[in-house]
C-alpha cells in the first residue's frame, strides 16, 4: 500500500505575490513553468474553491482534483483526487486510488521585503520519485517568468 509524504519546497522571487500568483495560475505560464515536469502540461478547469479541475498531458490524461482553498495571493490548496486514464476516463475509486486519494498540493505565497517567498507542501508517494528532482527546476523556471516580467 502506498504511503503518502509530504515534501516542501520553496523559492524567493523578486515579484509581489499578486504577480507570482498569476504566473501560477494563468494558462499560458502555467504551460511554461510546469515544463519542468513534462512538455505541453496543462489544465482545463477552474481555480476557484470548490471547482474540480483537471491537470493533463498532451495525450489527455492526468489527474483530477479539486481546489480545497484559493485565497489569492495568499494560498491555493489543490486536494488530488484521481488519475484520467488515455480514454478520458476518470477513476476516483478503484483501490489503487482509494490507497493514497485524497492527496493535497499547497501553495503558501508570503510577502518578504525582497518580494514573495513561495513555499510548496506536496503529499506525493514512492510511484512519484521524479518530483523530487523537478520541483526546484519548475520553481526556477516561475521565478524566472516573474521577474522576467516585473521588470
Amino acid at each position: 500500500m502506498p504511503v503518502l509524504k509530504r515534501l516542501q519546497w520553496s523559492v524567493d522571487i523578486a515579484a509581489p505575490a499578486s504577480q507570482v500568483y498569476q504566473m501560477l495560475v494563468g494558462p499560458e505560464s502555467y504551460k511554461e513553468w510546469t515544463s519542468a515536469f513534462g512538455e505541453g502540461l496543462y489544465f482545463e478547469g477552474s481555480w476557484q474553491k470548490g471547482q474540480r479541475i483537471r491537470f493533463l498531458t498532451p495525450d489527455g490524461h492526468g489527474v483530477i482534483s479539486e481546489i480545497a482553498e484559493n485565497r489569492p495571493n495568499e494560498f491555493i490548496s489543490i486536494r488530488h483526487l484521481g488519475y484520467i486514464d488515455d480514454d478520458g476516463v476518470e477513476d476516483t475509486s478503484s483501490e489503487a486510488i482509494r490507497a493514497w486519494a485524497p492527496a493535497y498540493e499547497n501553495y503558501t505565497f508570503t510577502t518578504t521585503p525582497q518580494g514573495t517567498k513561495l513555499t510548496v507542501d506536496q503529499d506525493i508517494t514512492d510511484d512519484f520519485e521524479s518530483m523530487p528532482e523537478a520541483w526546484p527546476k519548475a520553481l526556477g523556471k516561475l521565478k524566472a517568468l516573474c521577474e522576467n516580467r516585473a521588470q
